[in-house]
């Protein structure tokens, strides 16, 4: 089989998803534009030079909806006769287009694919699309439905995790941002975001909270618990599926949680013949891809199965990866992964991740894919796994081995 290369990875900052946030004004079509122009301008790509744009994003509605990815092509400087398709796997979209990508070069199904996703999360909010699993009835009994932050909280309560192991995962993600950006570790990725006179508009993570602390976090009210207490209450539907269960503890807020945050991530994935007609030098092999499906209530434990499943399909073990990138949706989804692998936390997302950056859901996996790349690079490193939880019950993984 064919292999199938990254030869470049960006991603804009990570914008606040709010109206004050400094991405507020761009559309996601011109924001992914721009991330479609870096990757053409630092690649060379003229004419029909890749088969498709696969493009992660999951509200789509709206400015984000009429297949996004096309229409962003037809925004950018890419020429009209290359494709989009608009994909969605919830958070790993941006995975998912990746990963098809890579799986499409495999095949044989074209030379060079451009993946990644979008979320302007601050003009387009999410949840307002609609999902059967939540608002109909017959679906949502049947699947023991709840909100995504009272499954973080069973997380928690069923594998064992307090407020204060996740407040202190939160502050080392904090730590960790604030530390690669003061040392310019994101720079080979970062596609600073311009208004049509040329101005920046962002080129840093404006969401981070540099000097977050145990004693500021410790003031934060649970996020979940009123919604999960108060009839009819959530964790009373919750308790039905996992009756072992005497009580929800919540302890997750918006500080031990992923940021609503705007941004776009692309990657540049081809074949061996593509790189030498461009005279691009790979940078990695996408080495192995998954996805997999999980319990819909407890739903954000799917980077466990995954990457069993990632590492059985390689033939490969935990100890054959030096660096993982898990998104941190929630703090506990990552507690979970490092308790289930005992991996050290000083392998896992070295850079910081969603809970200082913020989690723009349709970019976030193209984002911590390249994220990987970039560190492993830095450290000379040669094999990283990156992951997410999904919304709904499921996992995404993929592999990469620099070369």
């Amino acid at each position: 089989m064919t292999e199938a290369y990254i030869y470049d990875a960006v991603r804009t900052p990570r914008g606040k998803g709010r109206k004050d946030g400094s991405l507020h004004e761009v559309t996601s079509a011109r924001l992914s534009a721009g991330v479609l122009n870096s990757l053409k301008e630092r690649n060379g790509l003229e004419g029909h030079a890749v088969e498709d744009v696969i493009w992660g994003n999951v509200t789509q509605v709206g400015e984000q909806g009429g297949c996004l990815a096309r229409t962003a092509v037809l925004a950018s400087d890419l020429d009209e006769s290359i494709p989009g398709l608009a994909i969605n796997r919830f958070c790993a979209s941006g995975m998912e287009a990746v990963n098809l990508a890579a799986n499409q070069v495999k095949g044989g199904a074209g030379q060079a694919y451009i993946a990644g996703g979008v979320e302007m999360m601050g003009r387009v909010a999410m949840g307002s699309d609609g999902a059967a699993i939540a608002v109909d009835p017959s679906i949502a009994m049947d699947t023991y439905f709840v909100p995504q932050g009272i499954s973080a909280d069973i997380i928690a309560t069923e594998y064992g995790f307090s407020r204060d192991d996740a407040d202190a995962l939160a502050v080392e993600s904090q730590n960790r941002a604030a530390a690669a950006w003061a040392d310019n570790r994101f720079e080979k990725s970062i596609v600073p975001v311009k208004d049509i006179n040329g101005l920046t508009i962002l080129d840093n993570d404006e969401y981070m909270r540099p000097g977050t602390d145990m004693q500021a976090l410790g003031s934060l009210n649970a996020s979940f618990q009123q919604m999960g207490e108060v009839m009819p209450g959530f964790d009373n539907v919750a308790l039905l599926k996992y009756p072992h269960l005497e009580k929800i503890n919540h302890i997750h807020h918006a500080g031990n949680s992923s940021g609503i945050v705007d941004g776009s991530a692309g990657v540049l994935i081809g074949n061996k013949e593509f790189g030498e007609a461009h005279g691009l030098k790979p940078r990695a092999r996408i080495k192995a891809t998954a996805k997999i499906g999980t319990d819909p209530t407890i739903m954000l434990t799917g980077p466990v199965p995954v990457t069993e499943k990632i590492l059985a399909d390689s033939g490969m073990s935990i100890s054959d990866i030096d660096l993982f990138e898990v998104n941190e949706a929630f703090a506990s989804v990552v507690l979970r992964f490092m308790q289930r692998f005992d991996v050290d936390d000083s392998l896992v997302n070295v850079n910081g991740g969603s809970i200082a950056m913020g989690h723009p859901l349709g970019a976030t996996g193209a984002i911590i894919i390249g994220t990987l790349l970039d560190e492993l690079e830095r450290t000379g490193k040669g094999t990283g796994l990156a992951t997410l939880c999904i919304a709904s019950g499921m996992g995404a993984a993929t592999i990469i081995e620099r070369v």
